[in-house]
């Protein structure tokens, strides 16, 4: 897309597709950049058949490299999240904020309402669903118990050391935990990276993929392999973490149909909800962007949005409504404990929790970067980096304030433990069940676990489409089909296999990696920024009577 107003390109031979196949198989054509399709596509299958095939030894060594890779360097991840956030807060307060991405003159493509909607159900909504009520409880009740010792070895999980016997200083410290676990260090982890995305593509004329960013660093390399296993590496974590999501998150739905409708537990009811999800993520897919995606994610948005009111209007009202401004107000009082990445003394929480944290959301970055870059074209920077950290994340507080302290106020002032001893993918049922109208919310939790995974699928897949073509936006409509259909088989092997735990680690071991690239990115953004054209300031001249 030509740039409106002002830009600086970059000066490059290159053209977006000149690398690309194109094929036509029967009536299906596909246009692919051939060798990051195939390393990509062939590297993912054979991670499968292994899998499945040696599930016993694979397992196991994936799990202990994320073990490791979690425990030896916590301190890696957590300074790496601290440099993201400072970054993303120095751009704004800088000059650099002025510049608006797609040219001086450019228009934003979305209304802030669709805006929203997209990053909110791309980025995090599935697991706001997940853990919205887990994590604040475990949380509490971590800190509630306080520092316990086993042969020498702490093995407590409470965040910096709990407040035993203490259910408001437990409570107040348990919403801190989450709430930094959920606004703004993943989004800025998002932020920097699809910043630079949108910059690279929509400024500088480069193609929208992963090894655009780099140009700066590499120059013409980019093009070569270098920039190609950068590729490939995106669209392999993609794919993982989205098939992971899929197992998992099926598992949460047949736990919800299972404790509404009594609908039998087990692989059959999770392969068909897979089923399900990927033939509606493909007819949003083949829909588009705008008519597909944007208004699944406003159909979600509106649908999150009337659970959480009424959890507040009918929950714990006052304590919610006061909770949000105590919980902000926790969570920094809390911040930099809980940020500080030497000498903790709660490594148990720092490393099982904090930096396995980071690891995935980083493990996620190059999805959600690309595509909240694909949807932002015409903000300016500061609007950008401002509405990606900001907004999102007082959805997030609002969102855990709200279910994390009705599941608390059940716990402590009525009593009901059944929610503290359900398994993980029933905790949100359990307390909607001790609530009005219980059979009508959940299965609206029901409807928007499932279609939360669907917006996840078909953004997902748009996004591995546009770097398995060379950055191409528009590719042909069997080939989006292919990565959502390969996804969903993928899902569902290892569903039947039993590989998905090989997989959710395989999926955080590539946070490393990917934290190494985001850094690096860093640098070539700031780069980038200070070559753009910036608007210039109109002054106010005041007229003389």
């Amino acid at each position: 897309m030509s740039p409106d107003g002002e830009v600086n390109p970059i000066d490059t031979d290159y053209q977006i597709g000149q690398d690309n196949v194109a094929l036509q198989i029967g009536p299906f054509g596909f246009d692919i950049h051939n060798r990051v399709f195939m390393i990509a596509g062939l590297s993912i299958v054979a991670f499968v058949v292994l899998t499945l095939a040696f599930q016993n030894q694979v397992e196991p060594l994936f799990g202990d490299l994320r073990n490791w890779l979690t425990s030896h360097l916590d301190w890696f991840f957590l300074l790496s999240g601290n440099i993201f956030v400072v970054i993303c807060l120095a751009i704004v307060v800088s000059p650099l904020g002025r510049v608006r991405l797609g040219g001086t003159e450019a228009k934003p493509d979305f209304s802030y309402m669709s805006w929203f909607s997209m990053l909110f159900a791309a980025g995090m909504g599935i697991g706001l669903m997940f853990y919205g009520v887990s994590e604040p409880l475990s949380h509490f009740s971590s800190a509630l118990g306080g520092v316990t010792w086993q042969g020498g070895i702490r093995t407590d999980w409470a965040p910096l050391g709990g407040a035993v016997g203490n259910a408001g200083a437990a409570e107040k410290l348990a919403m801190a935990a989450t709430i930094f676990h959920w606004a703004l260090h993943p989004w800025a982890i998002y932020a920097v990276l699809a910043l630079g995305l949108a910059l690279f593509a929509f400024n500088k004329g480069l193609p929208l993929t992963m090894r655009s960013i780099f140009y700066p660093l590499l120059g013409e390399r980019v093009w070569g392999w270098p920039g190609h296993i950068v590729d490939i590496l995106a669209i392999v974590a993609t794919l993982f973490g989205l098939a992971t999501s899929l197992g998992l998150g099926s598992s949460q739905a047949a736990a919800g149909l299972h404790f509404l409708f009594g609908v039998p537990l087990g692989d059959t009811t999770q392969v068909v909800l897979i089923v399900v999800i990927t033939a509606m993520a493909t007819t949003s897919v083949l829909a588009g962007l705008d008519a597909g995606v944007r208004r699944l994610s406003e159909i979600n948005m509106i649908l999150a949005l009337l659970l959480l009111l009424f959890v507040i209007i009918v929950g714990p009202t006052l304590m919610i409504v006061t909770g949000f401004f105590d919980n902000i107000a926790s969570y920094i009082q809390h911040f930099p404990a809980l940020a500080n990445p030497f000498g903790r003394e709660d490594t148990n929480f720092e490393q099982g929790w904090t930096a396995f944290y980071w690891a995935w959301w980083i493990s996620w970055s190059p999805f959600v970067g690309m595509f909240i870059a694909r949807v932002s074209r015409g903000r300016t920077v500061r609007e950008f980096i401002t509405c990606v950290l900001l907004v999102p994340s007082l959805a997030c507080v609002a969102w855990m304030t709200a279910f994390g302290d009705t599941a608390i106020h059940q716990y402590v002032v009525d009593g009901y433990k059944a929610v503290t001893q359900a398994v993980l993918p029933l905790k949100l049922f359990v307390m909607l069940g001790y609530m009005p109208l219980d059979k009508i919310t959940s299965f609206i939790g029901i409807i928007l676990v499932i279609v939360f995974f669907v917006t996840s699928s078909d953004s997902g897949s748009l996004v591995i489409d546009t770097i398995s073509a060379g950055g191409k936006v528009e590719s042909p409509k069997p080939q989006r089909v292919f990565w959502c259909a390969f996804e969903g088989l993928v899902a569902i092997s290892l569903v039947l296999g039993g590989g998905l735990v090989a997989l959710q680690a395989m999926a955080v071991s590539t946070g490393f990696p990917f934290t190494i690239v985001l850094l690096v990115s860093c640098i070539a953004l700031v780069k980038g920024l200070m070559d753009e054209p910036r608007p210039k300031k109109v002054k106010k001249v005041k007229e003389i009577r």
